[in-house]
């Protein structure tokens, strides 16, 4: 499972609920994000199914808007186009080095 979020996991490596700290909000975030591939555009629905498959409280309104607004997923203006963000990747990789 993933290091520093697993209590907010079930047995299935699914979401059960959100931490109340940022820090592990983002950490949340960033292993949802891990379900999304690179180069791959996604309808607003097929976001909702797979951050649906990926979580246990049923808000996947919360989830959507988490990613987009932490930078992991990119969006078109109009929500009808999203995809992975590469770059956030890149950051975060030249942050632990």
């Amino acid at each position: 499972m993933a290091q520093g979020i697993d209590r907010f996991l079930d047995e299935s490596g699914k979401i059960k609920q959100m931490p109340a700290k940022h820090l592990v909000k983002l950490m949340v975030f960033e292993y949802l994000a891990g379900k999304f591939e690179y180069e791959k555009e996604y309808s607003e629905q097929e976001v909702n199914a797979i951050i649906s498959t990926w979580h246990t409280f049923g808000d996947y309104f919360l989830l959507r808007r988490g990613l987009v607004d932490n930078g992991w997923l990119l969006r078109l203006p109009d929500g009808s186009k999203y995809w992975k963000n590469k770059e956030k990747q890149e950051m975060k990789q030249a942050d632990e080095c």
